[in-house]
């Protein structure tokens, strides 16, 4: 079975800029998580535009689903931003899709240490290609259901929808 990693940006691909000490995009670090997680099965990387989650926009998000129906791959990662990616779960889980696409990200940006962004892509590339089809968000080692997540911002993590 052949995944596909589809990157859209989002705190896992921010990179850090010490001469103006903020976050921004560069170019993804996606390469380099791939060959560090050492995954064996076939994999295909498709590079949407990067953006903030906040910065996502209903066109953005079809750009998203768009890229998933085109995919021949029946299991989909989607690396996003965190703040919106219930938003963009809706999206894909309404479309009602034949494949398994689970979406992940990082609280921290991958390149910075004590980052969650290698485990959450490893979690999220190996639960792809074993879950039921459907839409799914893999953050903090669960497994979420797209209409029964939610981000708690105060403990910055995933948990499930409360009274779900």
């Amino acid at each position: 079975m052949t995944l596909r990693v589809i990157a859209t940006g989002g705190t896992f691909d921010k990179h850090y800029d010490e001469v103006r000490g903020e976050l921004n995009f560069a170019a993804s670090h996606l390469p380099e998580v791939i060959r560090r997680a050492r995954i064996t099965a076939p994999l295909e990387l498709e590079l949407l535009p990067l953006l903030d989650s906040l910065d996502m926009r209903d066109a953005d998000r079809q750009r998203v689903l768009a890229a998933c129906r085109a995919a021949v791959e029946k299991a989909i990662v989607v690396i996003h931003g965190t703040d919106t990616m219930r938003e963009t779960a809706q999206v894909l889980g309404t479309a009602s899709l034949d494949k398994t696409i689970v979406l992940t990200g990082a609280m921290i940006p991958y390149e910075v240490a004590g980052s969650d962004a290698l485990f959450n892509f490893g979690f999220a590339a190996g639960v792809a290609q074993t879950l039921e089809a459907g839409v799914y968000v893999a953050m903090n080692g669960q497994i979420f259901a797209w209409d029964c997540v939610q981000k708690n911002r105060k403990a910055g993590v995933f948990e499930t929808l409360s009274g779900v």
